[in-house]
């Protein structure tokens, strides 16, 4: 009975120990060495038992083939299946074995299960696929970038060619439209020297170089100055600028307060750009906790659709609104706002809606003593 019992366990199409082989996960070379080993050594040394009828020919029929089979089946697992797992690993790693790293394949590879191994690689997989995802954004900014650099640099440069172009063909002797004309470079000059200093403070900002020269300071004053230094192209719209009631209480931070400065005339000058004709411009500023005081510039102008929300503080981003409204400009504000906010250690935000109005805020730290 015991012989037949072996020679159907053995002989079956799949045979029991291969379907509980293959049903358990996370099994390591080494089980599968052992199991497969015992496997073979049992039937054989039953037969030997059953043939011979003795246990010395039983125990030591078992103890060769396990022996025996177990050695032959690691060699067999390291020779064919973990030459190559070793090889995907140092691709994976993409290093030359160092004599810490010979040591791991020796003896830690050996003891990783397939189902660890298919981890790893799948863990390596995603990562490399993260990894070409951002290449592929980077790689569609640049292109974006480079574009809108341009676009930028290419209007005003046009402008004065077909200026200077017009004045050498005759215009020059007019008194009148030289002067106009003239004008008219000189203004185009003067945005493309704008646009070059903000290229020239944002690619230091996103190197690290900028030199924070922190003080304390009331920002409701700071605020009053930026609305007044702006004033008259508010004016120009009708457009009337104001700090929200309830926020008069003067509040001190602690920054650089002529950076701070560029940030806030960045925003109001934006508020004023896409404004509306008898609109308004409020700020507030609130204690969020006692360390912390947040600053928002409001208006009531076009708004940002919801789909360009995440970009608006990408170099040169504008949307499409934003385009067909005749503004001048670097395209580099709100770039630069964001930079100066991050390098001061804060966040900065924008909630907006269309034909509602826009509000960015930022944080910036509370007076220290």
């Amino acid at each position: 009975m015991l012989f037949a019992f072996c020679i159907s366990y053995c002989t079956q199409p799949y045979p029991l120990y291969l379907r509980t082989m293959f049903s358990i996960k996370n099994i390591s070379p080494r089980q599968i060495a052992v199991f497969t080993a015992l496997v073979l050594a049992i039937p054989e040394s039953i037969l030997v038992l059953i043939v011979e009828k003795s246990w010395v020919w039983g125990v030591g029929s078992f103890l060769v083939i396990f022996i025996g089979s177990y050695f032959l089946i690691s060699f067999m697992l390291e020779r064919f299946i973990y030459r190559k797992i070793k090889l995907i690993y140092k691709f994976i790693y993409k290093t030359k074995a160092t004599r810490k790293e010979e040591t791991y394949y020796k003896y830690v590879l050996p003891q990783k299960s397939i189902d660890e191994v298919r981890e790893d690689v799948e863990a390596w997989a995603t990562k490399n696929e993260e990894e070409l995802d951002l290449l592929r954004r980077n790689e569609q900014f640049r292109k974006e970038f480079l574009q809108n650099l341009s676009h930028e640099f290419k209007t005003p440069v046009f402008a004065i060619q077909g200026y200077v172009d017009t004045l050498l063909s005759g215009a020059l002797a007019n008194p009148e439209v030289n002067k106009k004309f003239l004008e008219k470079t000189a203004k185009n000059v003067d945005r493309l020297t704008h646009l070059l200093n903000d290229l020239d403070e944002i690619s230091k900002l996103e190197r690290g170089e900028l030199v924070l020269y922190k003080q304390n300071f009331v920002i409701q004053e700071l605020v009053k100055d930026v609305f007044e230094s702006l004033s008259g192209k508010a004016e120009a719209m009708n457009i009337h600028s104001s700090i929200k009631k309830g926020c008069e209480s003067p509040l001190t931070v602690f920054a650089d307060k002529e950076k701070i400065r560029q940030v806030l005339t960045n925003l109001v000058e934006n508020s004023i750009k896409y404004g509306k004709q008898n609109g308004s411009i409020t700020a507030s500023m609130y204690k969020t906790d006692g360390k912390h005081i947040l600053i928002e510039i409001s208006d009531d102008g076009i708004g940002i659709s919801e789909k360009h929300l995440p970009r608006i503080f990408e170099r040169f981003y504008r949307t499409e609104e934003g385009r067909s409204i005749d503004v001048s400009g670097s395209g580099l504000g709100l770039a630069i706002c964001k930079h100066i906010v991050e390098a001061h250690g804060q966040t900065i935000h924008v909630r907006s809606r269309e034909d509602i109005g826009t509000t960015i805020g930022f944080t910036l730290d509370a007076r220290r003593d």
